[in-house]
């Protein structure tokens, strides 16, 4: 057998009391990363391995089987020893390791190993496929909530889809069956699918209605957050992750307190509950593409999941923003617009002056202006140009030249552009401008778990295949005001 040129379990046993943990991990990544690569190859190649790349295939799980064996044997740097006490010698005692991906049935594992063992995945992944740091915190913490601490996500259930969808057969299945409909599978890959049937159907509601998972983590329905994202919303917003149909909360406007005289009865100032809940709705994407793309394009099957991912992200923008709240998501525009205590008019219809903002931040309540960062501005670039004419020298109400990309802050707060948002137009007319307020009080529900799935044949208007196939994805969102009271908008007439 050929000697391979990354590193092996060999190389670093020679060298034992140099290397930690953390090397052997390196080493295991790179021979994970070039099995798959012969795998990817040969499968957008539209054929089985070479004879060469089964010896190869070969020898990297050859090392992989015996550096995990030398990953438990190697010395355990000082981050894995723990110094206690109820050791008479103060002996370290060393931490077990956790292994995400052993072969365990991650259906049958009791809720806190699969926790474990998905929070393994996530390290153990997370270089591969440099996940940044917000979306690795996001999973983190979808991981760890339970139905105590997050009454509306059973992080269990992410942490099983993690470690059914980010194992290697299962990548390697995925790539497969969403680019050739006739793929062939190994015994281990096609387990890999059956088990992810098996959790969806067990998992319940809409989401067992076919297609396959996309793994976890370039996954946008779960590891979606507002950074590389045109949707400022989501950086502002409440924006919950759920494993159920609908987000549920309570809300009030507040409990009233009052004097009495002595010796009376206390006055009812019990408050007035509402129950606001934010449905989800399917959002759907496709993406056709002919045959010879899919057979002569290697990686293609990465393009394709990226244009669907920012298609995703393009709608969600649009719907949270203008969402009728019909079949789609409410858009806080929509909201807003519906609910008149909360609309404010401008000094002039049909004009836009800088009197205009002081009389909106005056009308947003004091005690949702004072919450920080929590509370921002937002409108088209239109808008923001308008108040960026309002001073022209430095006067009360100057706030940036033309060197400057954008308005940071107004009166202190943040200041969003949202391009979904309505222009100013000089005229008479219905026309939502400028909103104000604090964004915890609108929130975005995602479903966890996206799907898609291979249109093997796509069929022309005779009925005849036109040499074509297409991915379809689906997934389920939804977004809503919970506290109309807690913004303003400033609405043309």
């Amino acid at each position: 057998m050929p000697k391979l040129k990354l590193p092996t379990a060999a190389d670093l046993r020679s060298r034992i009391d140099e290397i930690t943990a953390e090397t052997v991990t390196d080493a295991l990544v790179q021979h994970h990363r070039s099995k798959d690569d012969i795998m990817k190859t040969a499968t957008f190649a539209g054929r089985d391995l070479l004879a060469s790349e089964q010896r190869q295939y070969k020898e990297h799980m050859q090392e992989i089987s015996k550096l995990e064996v030398l990953h438990d044997e190697v010395k355990i740097d000082r981050s894995q020893i723990i110094m206690t006490g109820d050791n008479p010698k103060d002996a370290p005692q060393f931490m077990q390791r956790v292994a995400p991906f052993d072969g365990s049935d991650a259906l049958a594992l009791r809720p806190q190993v699969v926790r474990d063992k998905a929070l393994a995945a996530l390290e153990y992944r997370h270089k591969d496929l440099n996940l940044p740091t917000p979306a690795m915190d996001k999973v983190d913490k979808l991981v760890r909530s339970n139905l105590t601490n997050h009454t509306q996500c059973d992080g269990s259930l992410i942490a099983r889809r993690i470690l059914l969808t980010e194992n290697d057969d299962y990548r390697s299945a995925f790539m497969r069956v969403t680019t050739d409909p006739k793929a062939i599978l190994t015994e281990n890959e096609s387990r890999a699918l059956r088990a992810f049937e098996e959790f969806r159907a067990m998992s319940g509601g809409t989401d067992s209605a076919g297609g396959f998972g996309v793994p976890v983590f370039i996954d946008p329905s779960i590891i979606m957050t507002a950074q590389g994202s045109p949707n400022d919303i989501l950086d502002i917003a409440q924006l919950v992750t759920i494993t159920t149909d609908s987000w549920k909360g309570v809300s009030s406007a507040g409990v009233s307190w009052s004097f009495d005289t002595e010796g009376a009865e206390v006055s009812d100032d019990s408050p007035t509950l509402a129950q606001p809940e934010v449905p989800v709705h399917t959002a759907r994407g496709f993406v056709p593409f002919s045959i010879e793309i899919g057979m002569d394009y290697p990686g293609f099957a990465d393009e394709l999941a990226t244009m669907l991912r920012e298609g995703y992200m393009e709608l969600v923008s649009q719907k949270t923003t203008l969402g009728t709240g019909v079949n789609e998501p409410t858009g806080i525009v929509t909201a807003l617009d519906a609910n008149a205590a909360v609309e404010v008019l401008p000094t002039t219809d049909g004009a836009f002056v800088a009197a205009d903002l002081y009389k909106l931040w005056d009308a947003l309540p004091i005690k949702y202006r004072n919450r920080g960062d929590r509370v921002a501005w937002m409108s088209s670039t239109d808008v923001q140009n308008e108040v960026r004419n309002f001073g022209t020298t430095m006067g009360s109400n100057f706030t940036v030249d033309l060197t400057d990309e954008a308005i940071p802050r107004l009166f202190g707060r943040r200041y969003f552009l949202n391009d979904w948002m309505a222009d100013f137009t000089s005229s008479v007319g219905a026309a939502n401008l400028l909103i104000v307020g604090d964004w915890k009080n609108f929130l975005v529900a995602q479903r966890a778990g996206m799907s898609v799935e291979l249109v093997p044949h796509m069929l022309g208007a005779a009925g005849r295949p036109t040499g074509q196939r297409g991915l379809f994805a689906w997934a389920r969102i939804g977004s809503g005001s919970v506290n109309d009271l807690g913004f303003r908008i400033l609405q043309n007439q």
